[in-house]
């Protein structure tokens, strides 16, 4: 703020000593009251703290007159401040400057939004790339890729610039730019987006743009044009300076005219004072974030809390906001004779959990997690190893094969079991046909499928998809009681955001979105919109929206830099809550506001009358201020109905 700057130049201290310089000028003004140490000073002690906290409010009211040509609340107190100390109304001027800068205090800690989320995007972006050059590979700087080089892209590594694969097979996560929750198997010919993770071997592309070109820059710098774009919330004192600043000289001038008392202009001054103003909504903005963060939400700032009061809508992210972010094994069909559900996923578990691919680690997960329900019942089961007794062969796995993009093979018992694609099945000359329904359905749902074979006969078959929230279907009734419209978009596919989008009850779908593309979905949504998202891929939303929500807990670092709001237990039923508090608190502000122009009313007429003093009418009209506080106080435990 403006006065608290001034009060860093005024005194040439640190903004930090702010709170010590109040702290001695309240000390100041109750030994003035108190009248302690009357005449042992050659002034009274209440100018301390008119000079104190008074001075940086002077100081920042002429700065913005001069400099900016802008009228703001520290006008009018500026006036007040100046007309009591040149009628020697010491503690008149004292308290007033006080309880501004206090006011001044709680705003400026509610209003922060240093959000760091371009610098996280900047350092997510991979700084060295393998480049051909010559004869083999050599490390360089990401920043010299050009059009046309080739580059090597070891396991685990992160995909420099934007290209096409020529050598190799692999799976990546490009979860970071489109959110899809599977892995997406590549291979010669198909295209790669930087910024996603090599999850498999080693493959080696062709770059198709510069670095600087690449979808992770292209989103590096829509962010900054998103976040310029986004002005700053002004407060409600200064909106209505000019008109308080006229309104109180004309009553300080027609008091003195009228009595020709220079002291009850000064008292019209001082009840003027917009204290209640600049109170009203720090005070209640203080303690509605203190309530959503006892109730797992962290609000990055006032600013933040007063736009989710404005929120007519919520665009929604799929993977891992409206789903737990994880694939999951939701359907098993045994295909032949003697082999049941429980046996095809523990053997197709036995083989998978020797298997790096991600959707192989899902299947071992969740025979694992049957198996811990199993016991959790008293049944006992040790494993993959411990199949339940059918047609599935016994043993452990030898001969071990992994066939990168198409799935793993082995021997159990001396008879050949593969666990993969229908693609990889006819390859080893065995005839996927009798999954045919099954591979349709679940495919049409967004699913991933496996098949498993036996000695050369398809036996069984899987299907994997992300899962939803248990709270998702709950909060999206939420939002609708409130009237509040609910869009899901997302970079996944077509089917898998439409079996999502059912199961949670909303009915508005863009699916296959990139993140500039999401972009145009939230500003087709209109103004007031309120982006929900957890990973990178959501980060230029986040930060582009009216709000951004992130999933703190599983959610990204670039994600949660960029939102204006963390949910930290990555509970989606803080979102309906957080619209309904920001909306009371909204309705505490204007509370504060009307009783206080009420008691300021009356505190002008006893001024003009002479009933009040400077000093009692700083008393008098901090009775505003104190039900301001204690009215705001209210919000901390307040839940929903």
């Amino acid at each position: 703020m403006r006065a608290k700057e001034a009060l860093a130049g005024w005194l040439e201290i640190e903004p930090s000593a702010t709170i010590p310089c109040v702290v001695v000028s309240a000390v100041a003004l109750v030994v003035s009251l108190g009248g302690w140490g009357r005449g042992a000073l050659p002034f009274d002690v209440a100018l301390v703290a008119a000079v104190l906290c008074g001075g940086p409010i002077v100081v920042g009211a002429v700065r913005g007159l001069v400099t900016e040509h802008d009228v703001t609340a520290d006008v009018l107190v500026s006036l007040a401040l100046v007309a009591s100390l040149y009628a020697h109304e010491w503690f008149a001027a004292g308290e007033v400057a006080l309880i501004m800068q206090v006011g001044s205090m709680l705003e400026d800690h509610t209003a922060e939004r240093a959000r760091r989320g371009i610098e996280a995007l900047v350092r997510l972006t991979p700084q060295r790339a393998r480049v051909r050059r010559g004869g083999g590979f050599v490390e360089v700087d990401a920043g010299q890729v050009q059009a046309g080089d080739e580059v090597r892209v070891l396991a685990g590594e992160t995909v420099p610039v934007d290209g096409v694969v020529t050598e190799g097979t692999t799976a990546v996560d490009q979860s970071v730019m489109t959110g899809e929750s599977m892995p997406v198997d590549k291979a010669s010919g198909d295209e790669v987006a930087s910024g996603v993770v090599n999850q498999l071997g080693t493959f080696t592309m062709r770059a198709l743009r510069p670095c600087v070109d690449s979808s992770l820059a292209r989103m590096v710098r829509l962010a900054e044009e998103a976040d310029a774009s986004k002005a700053p919330v002004v407060g409600l004192a200064d909106r209505w300076a000019a008109a308080l600043v006229g309104v109180a000289l004309v009553c300080a001038l027609l008091a003195w005219g009228a009595s020709g008392q220079f002291v009850r202009a000064v008292t019209v001054l001082v009840v003027f004072c917009p204290c209640a103003f600049v109170l009203a909504t720090p005070t209640a903005v203080s303690a509605g974030i203190a309530n959503a963060t006892r109730r797992g939400a962290l609000v990055r700032s006032g600013a933040a809390l007063e736009r989710l009061a404005q929120v007519d809508h919520v665009a929604t992210d799929k993977t891992g906001t409206l789903t737990l972010g994880r694939p999951r094994v939701v359907a098993t069909e045994p295909l032949a004779p003697g082999f049941s559900a429980d046996g095809v996923l523990a053997l197709a578990a036995r083989l998978e959990e020797r298997s790096e691919h991600p959707l192989g680690r899902a299947v071992a997960a969740s025979w694992q997690a049957r198996v811990r329900r199993a016991g959790a019942f008293g049944e006992g089961d040790e494993g993959p190893s411990a199949a339940p007794s059918d047609g599935a062969p016994s043993g452990e796995p030898t001969d071990f094969e992994v066939l990168p993009g198409r799935g793993v093979a082995a021997r159990v018992g001396g008879r050949e079991v593969i666990v993969g694609t229908p693609s990889l099945l006819e390859a080893r000359s065995v005839d996927p046909a009798v999954s045919g329904p099954f591979v349709r359905e679940w495919s049409s749902r967004g699913a991933a499928t496996m098949l498993v074979a036996v000695g050369g006969t398809c036996v069984g078959a899987l299907a994997l998809s992300d899962e939803l929230r248990p709270e998702a279907a709950a909060s999206v009734a939420g939002l609708a009681s409130l009237g509040v419209g609910v869009t899901l978009l997302t970079g996944d596919s077509e089917a898998a955001a439409s079996d999502i989008a059912s199961r949670a009850h909303i009915t508005d779908v863009r699916a296959g979105l990139l993140p500039e593309e999401k972009l145009a979905g939230i500003r087709a949504l209109g103004r007031h919109v309120c982006m929900v998202g957890d990973g990178v891929n959501d980060a230029l939303a986040l930060k582009s929206a009216f709000v951004g929500v992130a999933m703190g807990g599983i959610g990204s670092d670039v994600a949660v830099e960029a939102a204006d709001v963390v949910l930290v237990r990555d509970d989606l039923s803080r979102v309906p809550y957080l619209i309904w508090l920001s909306r009371a608190v909204m309705r505490k502000v204007r509370q504060n506001i009307v009783f206080g122009l009420g008691i300021n009313l009356v505190a002008v007429a006893l001024s003009v009358t002479g009933v009040l003093t400077p000093v009692t009418a700083a008393l008098f009209h901090n009775c505003g201020s104190v039900f301001v506080v204690l009215n705001a106080a209210a919000l901390l435990r307040r839940r929903a109905d």
